[in-house]
């Protein structure tokens, strides 16, 4: 792999001359190094395979396919170009180490962003792995083998065993609270009890006295003497979610805890020694909070000893695939349903789809696609309910970098011998099918959305065709 700051260097692989071209022509203008071969054979003939960044490969060649690359580069990204028609050779290369897939014809501005991701991605891999002497393991519960997954197990591993107090940080959905537990079951605490309190999940006026305890008579209602739960995880661990819902009197007394190491229940004038290692866990912004005066700097600071961050269900690249495929057993088996697979179109919704929800909104989708499947073989895309047009016209910019290229298909009855660019694919496609087929039936061909179609319409000057009805009108 190259240092960062050299240009990097990039093999194509493909049998179309004109592709081949156009797209060597166009990685170096994004000033790319670019090799070019036909096949396989003279790839490794002519070239050795482990010298470049990136191999960028189509599915289909002459002599073996594509899928043959992916072990003999190694450690080489390998990028799987492919048509929409063979989408479920698509996913099945994903499956056997292709980091990604990109339907032909594809936008030059898709294509560039793949590559950069794709070479960002093994960049970071790899200075990861030079920075760690051991080999990661996976934490109980959680699945993934992405880049990000492995530096965040190896910080687990590197956290628990310690007393420090742990702020654990990701969208809604990631899977904080089995990090938690991890930290918990691979400490020296795990013999002893882990108390987990959803502090958005308790009203404002019970949650001192459900953390901290209180004596019988303390207030109306307290008709008995009562342990709170921060004495209940004494010689443990105390797993405090949604820590940014604490109101702030409850946070000056979670302070008093770590600080002095003693909890006084309400209407106590005793306090009490409790030993406990806090693991405290936010979707919010903290440090914004505390210069609003709604979080206090000094329970902020102390809290924040160590930071883990969880990647977004949307960045752990083919971790998706795996973790769908995980919760379809896990579902089938619970609902007592034969063996189910995810088809082509719902693997590629769910590469697709930005999870604003994370792995919690996956498991709900799948769940929902079992229970509503009348299939015994296959969940089709139409199940997971999933609005990818919808998604793709809300999000904004930071979000739209970590999508994956629209899929489209080539058009086979295109000569390939004519000099026409890989935008001119689509418009022939368009201006060749747009008398036969509806704005729907072009965009599902093309593996785009309506709006998608429009908006290339629109930049191509591709006029729509009146329809026939409007003609006799």
């Amino acid at each position: 792999m190259f240092e960062s700051g050299v240009m990097s260097k990039i093999l194509i692989v493909e049998d179309e001359a004109i592709i081949r071209s156009a797209l060597r022509k166009l990685l170096e203008r994004n000033k790319y190094i670019v090799n070019e071969a036909a096949s396989i054979k003279e790839a490794t003939t002519k070239f050795t395979l482990t010298d470049h960044n990136l191999i960028i490969s189509d599915l289909r060649l002459p002599g073996a396919p594509g899928t043959d690359l992916i072990k003999l580069a190694g450690d080489i990204p390998v990028l799987i170009m492919t048509s929409y028609a063979s989408l479920r050779s698509a996913v099945d290369s994903m499956r056997m180490g292709a980091v990604d897939y990109i339907a032909k014809p594809f936008d030059h501005d898709e294509m560039i962003a793949a590559v950069k991701r794709v070479i960002g991605k093994a960049n970071d891999a790899a200075r990861l792995n030079k920075k760690s002497k051991t080999t990661s393991h996976a934490v109980a519960g959680m699945i993934g083998n992405s880049p990000v997954m492995k530096d965040l197990y190896n910080r687990i591993h590197k956290v628990a065993p310690t007393t420090a107090t742990v702020l654990i940080h990701g969208e809604t959905g990631t899977g904080k609270e089995l990090v938690a537990k991890a930290l918990h079951e691979e400490s020296k605490r795990s013999t002893k009890p882990m108390i987990s309190v959803n502090c958005a999940a308790i009203p404002d006026t019970l949650i001192e006295s459900e953390l901290f305890g209180h004596e019988k008579g303390a207030f109306t209602g307290a008709a008995s003497t009562r342990e709170g739960l921060v004495a209940a995880a004494d010689g443990g661990t105390l797993f405090l979610d949604e820590i940014g819902e604490l109101p702030l009197e409850a946070q000056a007394r979670l302070l008093r805890v770590l600080q002095e190491g003693e909890v006084r229940p309400i209407g106590s004038v005793e306090s009490r020694k409790v030993d406990v290692r806090l693991v405290a866990a936010t979707h919010r912004d903290l440090r914004r909070l505390s210069e609003e005066g709604k979080f206090r700097h000094d329970l902020y600071y102390r809290i924040n000893v160590l930071q883990l961050s969880l990647p977004a269900l949307r960045e752990r690249g083919k971790d998706i695939i795996a973790i769908a495929e995980s919760l379809l057993e896990k579902f089938c088996s619970q609902l007592k349903r034969p063996p189910l697979k995810l088809s082509p179109e719902a693997v590629q919704a769910i590469t697709t789809y930005t999870w604003p929800g994370n792995v919690r909104e996956m498991e709900n989708a799948i769940q929902r696609a079992v229970i509503l499947c009348e299939d015994d073989k296959e969940i089709s895309h139409d199940l997971l309910a999933i609005d990818l047009d919808l998604v793709r016209i809300d999000i904004d910019n930071d979000q739209a970098d970590n999508l994956k290229p629209s899929h489209m298909i080539i058009n086979n009855n295109i000569d390939p011998a004519e000099d026409l660019s890989l935008e001119d694919y689509f418009q022939r496609f368009v201006l060749e099918h747009q008398d036969t087929m509806s704005e729907t039936e072009l965009a599902r061909k093309l593996g785009v959305s309506r709006k998608c179609l429009w908006e290339r319409r629109q930049r191509l000057g591709i006029p729509r065709k009146k329809s026939t009805l409007a003609a006799i009108k």
